[in-house]
């Protein structure tokens, strides 16, 4: 550069700190702004591998069915059905003998005490949505936090959760759940907070410890630690937010599981729940139908069918996730 250039210079005559570049304000974006452009590419991507999953993509449109099926008893009952005739609890049909089959006006037939069973099977959607849902929710949450815990402290924090794990896993999960039934009246909300918990401190834990574990080596970890970052900084920044591909792939599985859970249990007249698909196939078996159920089929293969198709339903979506997650099945 030449002297006249250096006198017409701009920084010339300025102080040390006025040599640095100036950036306009206006340029840069707060680091949440960029977080969130990341986190949508990266969930846009993985949009793109879960749409090749064709197993995947047939079960989310079965959940995004029953939702819109669930979602048509308020306004089924509201404007076109009479409650009186087709509420799912109470309602009664004088005009006929019960159980009556399939028809017009009553398209899948009605039950022993006269009840649709349409109706029934619309109202129940959405309750086996809410205890599926809340029960994997919690178990997932729960889980990933005790996962995380267990596996960044180790020692004394890591050996209680995994023999709570061990003992959670002892027991047979049905039978404990009749007992814990038999003593307290379970409804639809504690029966899933129940479930949600017993899962979150069960085999969720240690597989979720495991995954912990993988990262808990990682040089970025190391990093934090010595840049000040605190313990719970740690987990809940870089050690959760690992986890939780892993989690949400299990939370499919555990609304299958919550599902058979109440059904099975519903079944034994265990839950104090007046209407659900495990107690429209508890009534047909109360009533004496179920071992002739050739005859009557419309009392149980209608509910029966309803509870594999869901349970199904999300299990492929988690299978489809299962290739979104697993490094090994990844195709890119």
């Amino acid at each position: 550069m030449r002297m006249t250039d250096l006198a017409t210079s701009p920084n010339v005559g300025r102080g040390p700190e006025e040599h640095l570049p100036r950036f306009d304000p206006g340029i840069t974006e707060p680091i949440w702004k960029i977080r969130w452009k990341m986190n949508m590419r990266s969930l846009a991507q993985n949009w793109e591998i879960f749409k090749e999953s064709r197993v995947g993509m047939s079960g989310l449109i079965i959940i995004i069915a029953f939702g819109i099926f669930g979602l048509l008893w308020p306004i089924m009952i509201n404007f076109v059905w009479d409650p009186l005739i087709y509420h799912p609890v109470v309602g009664f049909d004088p005009m006929m003998m019960h159980p009556s089959p399939p028809m017009a006006g009553h398209l899948l037939g009605t039950d022993p005490i006269g009840r649709d069973i349409l109706a029934q099977l619309m109202f129940s959607t959405g309750r086996e949505f809410l205890l599926g849902v809340l029960s994997a929710v919690i178990s997932v949450v729960v889980g990933t936090f005790i996962g995380a815990m267990a596996a960044y402290y180790g020692g004394f924090t890591d050996t209680l959760f995994m023999r709570l794990a061990d003992i959670v896993m002892l027991f047979p999960f049905v039978p404990l759940l009749v007992v814990i039934g038999s003593m307290i009246r379970l409804g639809i909300l504690p029966f899933a907070i129940i479930l949600g918990f017993l899962e979150a401190f069960g085999g969720i834990t240690v597989i979720l410890k495991a995954q912990a574990l993988q990262v808990k080596v990682r040089p970025y970890i190391d990093a934090a630690r010595v840049a000040g970052g605190s313990d719970l900084h740690i987990i809940r920044a870089h050690i959760i937010p690992n986890v939780l591909p892993l989690s949400f792939l299990y939370m499919m599985f555990n609304v299958t599981g919550a599902i058979v859970s109440e059904a099975t249990l519903s079944f034994f007249g265990i839950l104090n729940i007046d209407m659900s698909w495990g107690m429209m196939i508890h009534t047909a078996e109360t009533a004496g139908y179920l071992f002739d159920f050739g005859k009557f089929w419309w009392l149980w293969a209608p509910s029966g069918f309803f509870i594999t198709l869901f349970c199904a339903a999300f299990y492929m979506v988690g299978r489809g996730l299962d290739e979104v997650v697993n490094p090994r099945l990844r195709k890119r």
